[in-house]
């Protein structure tokens, strides 16, 4: 797969491919790319008659082609841009001939979101021949906070840990809302170029004292009236703090700690590697670490198993608010 660093520094420096076909969960990356590449290769006074946008519920793979055929007019180049190729799924592989040999003034762009292609089919063997395919998957959760502050840094924008975290729990990893949201923050924070957890609860609506991460604080500082506050708040608010998430991330929490436990290393750079977090937060995991020893994480693992059951209605019909309090008697116990 391209590299979207590469990808972007050969749009800017006017190096085109024939064909890109952008495709994946990821849909941030697919919109980057397609943006790029409307925005690049041709002056506004060449856009009027050398390039149109196509959407795959409106066309055919033949229409497609027909268009990428022509030659521009009065410009170097053409530019096709088809959104919503997704919807060309049944007959994309209609496309193979052209792909064998494509016009070469034309810049001929699919924005394939939410699928990819049958790498065994003859479409992508050939895309794979000539063209740019890039393939934009979905990052893991636990790598979101370090693309937050990479993504702030381009901006000269700095995050806490926390914030980063915070914004991580709410949002998931879901990249277009994430952008969304710290351009946003952008124009808030004003000269100071600072995002901390109290200019997200003020501008987003995320409470910077009850959330996830304060939760597993918490209980990994054994502290039980934090825990019963925060998931009293939690079961007041269940669509906004939904069981099934609390105990996902109470997992990956506890599988870091374990982790932990059974690395081998001491230094703090390797460490944070290890456990996949800033190393702000190394010396709290290395703190709590001593509350939770690895038997006793065995039990939290048994616990979790069992209320995620419970909340599915197995062998129980609790409310929200006694799922979370027996969750935390249970593993603070």
């Amino acid at each position: 797969m391209n590299s979207i660093n590469q990808l972007i520094s050969d749009i800017k420096k006017n190096k085109f491919a024939p064909i890109y076909f952008l495709m994946g969960d990821e849909t941030y990356y697919i919109d980057m790319i397609s943006d790029h590449i409307e925005s690049h290769v041709l002056t506004d006074q060449e856009k009027g008659f050398n390039q149109v946008v196509l959407y795959g519920k409106e066309v055919s793979v033949q229409d497609i082609i027909s268009h990428a055929k022509r030659y521009p007019m009065m410009a170097d180049r053409q530019v096709v841009i088809v959104k919503e190729a997704q919807n060309l799924t049944k007959t994309i592989e209609q496309l193979v001939d052209y792909v064998k040999n494509p016009q070469l003034s034309t810049v001929l762009v699919f924005n394939y979101k939410y699928k990819t292609l049958d790498k065994r089919k003859a479409l992508y063997k050939s895309l794979s021949k000539s063209a740019i395919v890039f393939d934009s998957k979905k990052i893991y959760e636990d790598k979101v906070p370090a693309w937050i502050q990479n993504f702030l840094k381009s901006k000269l924008i700095t995050i806490t840990p926390k914030a980063a975290l915070m914004l991580t729990e709410f949002l998931g990893n879901d990249l277009s809302k994430i952008s969304n949201e710290l351009n946003k923050l952008e124009i808030v924070i004003g000269v100071e170029k600072l995002i901390t957890p109290e200019i997200i609860e003020q501008n987003i609506g995320i409470s910077k004292d009850f959330n996830n991460f304060e939760l597993q604080k918490s209980i990994g500082n054994l502290d039980h009236v934090k825990a019963y506050k925060i998931v009293n708040y939690f079961a007041q608010n269940p669509k906004q703090h939904p069981f099934v998430l609390t105990i996902s991330i109470l997992y990956l929490y506890f599988t870091k700690l374990m982790t932990l436990h059974t690395v081998g290393v001491k230094n703090p750079t390797a460490l944070s590697k290890a456990l996949s977090v800033n190393p702000y937060f190394v010396g709290e995991y290395i703190a709590v670490s001593k509350n939770f020893p690895m038997k006793r994480i065995s039990g939290v693992f048994e616990t979790l198993r069992m209320y995620d059951i419970k909340s599915k209605g197995v062998d129980a019909n609790l409310g929200h608010k006694d799922l979370y309090n027996e969750l935390i008697y249970n593993i603070l116990k």
